[in-house]
């Protein structure tokens, strides 16, 4: 198979072009590197074309002769999109459609993409399931609901295989704190490694469903391998529930560490409590296999301290 995965030198697409090249698979990766890092790829056989998604001219560049698609390309974070709502709109739902617009000329087989649990907002329902109203509290949760809905309606439009993973709070190696946009667990772990507190926006009790990226990858991998499709979004991730103060007791564990905790004022746009009900990954995808959050720690801890 010839798989385009965009935003491939990012944290999640350079994961899943490694599984891919040791599947057998040949992989073009697109990115404009505005938040992925071109030594991500750099040591890896994959075909580059550097640009945006918002670009048709590197969406028709990188698009000719693949087989698949895997959308990960965006600009992620809740406070950037606060920030800089049009950005986030150009790259993430534009960007979309652009893509998807290249996608369909080249008459490729399958096209999957990431949304967010973002998405779901303020609907405070646990677990949280696909067929729950969303209410997105911040820009970058618009754009990823228009990333999915695009995709989705692509089935119907044009015939199009798709897929749109709504994916929660990944984390694993490769995923780097060097930025003001960092996600939670690089911080924390570049904190603690560093001997300096570990930042909590809030009073630590918000929880998440973080998941592991070496599983998110191989439910990526299969998707595109078997052309799984679906007529409505797909929860990525596995009903885990993990508050921040949790997590950084499961962070010293791993570590073999102590950690000092900063309280930071909640930031806006950041939802309070997030898991996912997993019955149609576990339905679409009836062999994948959870990481549990302390064997995902201590295979991300140890990247930290290879990296340090």
């Amino acid at each position: 198979m010839r798989l385009l995965i965009t935003g491939g030198a990012g944290f999640i697409g350079s994961n899943l072009a490694r599984l891919a090249l040791q599947s057998g698979h040949a992989v073009t990766v697109l990115d404009d590197f505005s938040t992925g890092y071109r030594e991500n790829v750099d040591d890896i056989d994959v075909r580059l074309v550097e640009g945006s998604v918002a670009d048709r001219d590197a969406t028709e560049d990188a698009v000719a002769g693949a087989d698949a698609v895997v959308h990960l390309g965006a600009l992620g974070s809740v406070p950037r999109s606060i920030a800089d709502p049009i950005a986030s709109h150009v790259a993430n739902a534009t960007g979309t459609l652009t893509l998807l617009e290249s996608a369909r000329a080249a008459g490729v087989a399958h096209v999957s993409c990431a949304s967010s649990s973002s998405v779901y907002g303020m609907n405070p329902a646990l677990p949280k399931h696909e067929r729950e109203w969303v209410r997105p509290m911040s820009p970058y949760a618009v754009t990823k609901l228009a990333t999915e809905q695009y995709t989705l309606c692509y089935q119907q439009a044009y015939g199009m295989d798709t897929l749109a993973f709504r994916f929660f709070n990944v984390y694993g190696p490769r995923q780097r704190a060097g930025h003001v946009y960092a996600a939670v667990i690089p911080v924390f772990l570049d904190a603690l490694m560093r001997g300096e507190s570990l930042p909590i926006n809030g009073d630590g009790r918000n929880s998440r469903d973080f998941t592991y990226v070496g599983a998110v990858c191989k439910v990526l991998l299969d998707a595109a391998e078997r052309r799984v499709t679906h007529p409505e979004p797909v929860n990525l991730a596995f009903g885990t529930n993990t508050t921040l103060l949790e997590l950084v007791s499961r962070i010293e564990h791993a570590a073999g560490m102590t950690a000092e905790v900063v309280h930071r004022d909640p930031r806006p746009g950041d939802v309070k409590h997030s898991q996912a009900d997993n019955a149609s990954l576990r339905a679409l995808f009836p062999n994948v296999s959870p990481v549990s959050l302390d064997e995902g720690l201590a295979e991300t801890v140890s990247w930290f301290k290879e990296i340090s």
